[in-house]
């Protein structure tokens, strides 16, 4: 007998902003729909272990998806997107778990990302907090100017150098398999995306003056962050959490940047309670 993954994999053509995007996902389980925002110039591929955990998806449908412009979603064939530079815009982003909810006629799903996605998570109850039951941002925060550089296109840097320097946003205790599967998904990624997607990181998300309209008696709000993160620093989140009434936060020892690629086993251990919490006080 052949021994397969739970997960399956599909795709969805989702329209935004008059444009029709051919868009992978891969899923798995049933129950809450919950669906995974991957990080910047990366892929769904990072959430892999979620997708075959047990104790997710028997009360949960995971579901991963890859931004357009990402791993298995090309570009969209109706427009030249080749004539212009790729910028992730904070309004794009934000429709697309939207669109995808609504394709997949999902009712007020969980969302959760991890950096871009995590920042998108913040932007989701900010923005749209009557489409979700709850959000859980991975390595989030209002605001993280400066990674938006032209370096990143620049000839001479290449995916490689992404990849290395993703390496130094892990946990030193991380599995070294897991910590070098990470950066070898970074490693493939078309590389206008890694810059493009920093544009939202760095220029477009910008919830300083918006923290304290997030209503968190319409959509929970759940805060993890790494402890060995230097890109978006514990302090940073819990400062943000800390301006969000009702907002939890949790700092995650011995995880990086990439908690549920780096160290799958670790990571739910802190996520498996937050999931818990939301099934039982946000249905």
């Amino acid at each position: 007998m052949a021994r397969l993954d739970r997960s399956v994999g599909r795709y969805v053509h989702l329209t935004i902003g008059g444009v029709e995007y051919r868009t992978y996902f891969e899923e798995s389980g049933a129950g809450v729909p919950l669906l995974l925002q991957h990080t910047a110039g990366a892929d769904g591929r990072q959430w892999r272990h979620l997708l075959e955990d047990e104790a997710i998806t028997r009360d949960f449908r995971v579901i991963a998806y890859d931004l357009p412009y990402h791993g298995k979603s090309l570009p969209p064939v109706s427009k030249e997107w080749w004539a212009s530079e790729y910028q992730l815009t904070r309004e794009f982003l934000m429709q697309v778990p939207l669109t995808l909810a609504r394709e997949l006629e999902l009712e007020r799903p969980v969302f959760m990302g991890s950096s871009i996605g995590g920042h998108l998570a913040l932007d989701l109850a900010r923005y749209h907090p009557e489409a979700f039951r709850a959000v859980i941002a991975l390595e989030g925060a209002d605001y993280t100017p400066g990674s938006y550089l032209d370096i990143w296109n620049h000839p001479r840097v290449s995916n490689s150098f992404k990849a290395n320097v993703m390496y130094g946003l892990m946990s030193p205790t991380s599995p070294k398999a897991y910590r070098h599967e990470t950066i070898w998904g970074y490693s493939q990624g078309a590389p206008p995306t890694f810059k493009g997607d920093l544009y939202y990181h760095g220029v477009d998300h910008d919830l300083r003056e918006e923290l304290g309209r997030i209503d968190t008696s319409k959509v929970a709000v759940y805060m993890l962050t790494g402890e060995y993160d230097a890109n978006t620093t514990p302090e940073l989140s819990q400062a943000t959490a800390a301006q969000i009434a009702g907002a939890r936060f949790t700092k995650m020892d011995g995880l990086g940047h990439f908690p549920m690629s780096e160290n799958p086993e670790l990571f739910r251990r802190y996520l498996l309670p937050v999931l818990a919490k939301i099934v039982t006080e946000n249905l």
